[in-house]
């Protein structure tokens, strides 16, 4: 097992750091219509922040001999930087923005399975980030506080028990959905990933709190070079 090292990991193409391009972001969008919404105004707000990285979005990658599209890659000068998202809604309503626009997000049920489809991001992102000049985000935007609250003490074994994204959890290794009886959806990670939920908005009323999670890929020769885990 490798502990990715973190740091540089969160520059965008090697010109911005991520929390400025999502401080940007925040100040004219606090929430999104949908998951397309947030990412063409991350790419937006990337561009005002540095005109000279140029952002595709659905970029076809094959890694490990297959197609697959990602949802945005940044292309700086010298470095590029491959980004997954996932926007992860419950139910809230209202007028926000800057201009101002009404919202109605509807609320989506399956929580085990955003957790499931986070993870596979990552996974895929370490595929994706096998060229040393490239490095990999995954991110999750959400107004659901299950995501990021660790479960009840006491509260028995769930199918998604291994994926669970909430604050101070560290994901490594072979991840196995319902203890393995599902061996689909088994995710084998190289890197090991601290996990820490940032504020991102807060706005009135039930569902109004939005925080986001950044997972840091970086690319393969760093990987393999940060050393054995201790985790």
């Amino acid at each position: 097992m490798n502990k990715v090292a973190m740091d540089g990991n969160r520059n965008v193409a090697g010109r911005v750091s991520l929390g400025d391009v999502i401080a940007q972001l925040g100040r004219h969008r606090p929430v999104f219509h949908s998951e397309a919404d947030l990412q063409h105004s991350f790419a937006r707000a990337l561009w005002e922040l540095s005109p000279d990285v140029h952002s595709r979005l659905e970029v076809p990658q094959r890694a490990e001999g297959k197609a697959e599209y990602l949802d945005l890659l940044c292309i700086g000068p010298s470095t590029r930087t491959a980004i997954e998202f996932k926007y992860f809604t419950r139910r809230w309503t209202g007028t926000v923005g800057t201009p101002p626009e009404d919202y109605a997000l509807k609320g989506h049920a399956a929580a085990d399975l955003a957790r499931l489809h986070f993870v596979r991001d990552i996974a895929r992102l370490e595929r994706f980030c096998q060229r040393s000049d490239q490095n990999g985000l995954a991110i999750m935007l959400t107004n659901d506080a299950s995501l990021w609250a660790p479960p009840d003490a006491g509260r028995g074994r769930t199918r998604d028990q291994e994926f669970r994204i909430h604050q101070g959890r560290e994901l490594a290794g072979a991840l196995l959905w319902a203890e393995g009886a599902y061996e689909a959806n088994t995710c084998t990670l190289r890197g090991a990933y601290p996990l820490d939920w940032v504020p991102y908005s807060e706005l009135d009323g039930p569902g109004g709190e939005f925080r986001y999670l950044a997972v840091p890929v970086g690319p393969l020769s760093n990987v393999a070079e940060a050393g054995p885990s201790h985790a």
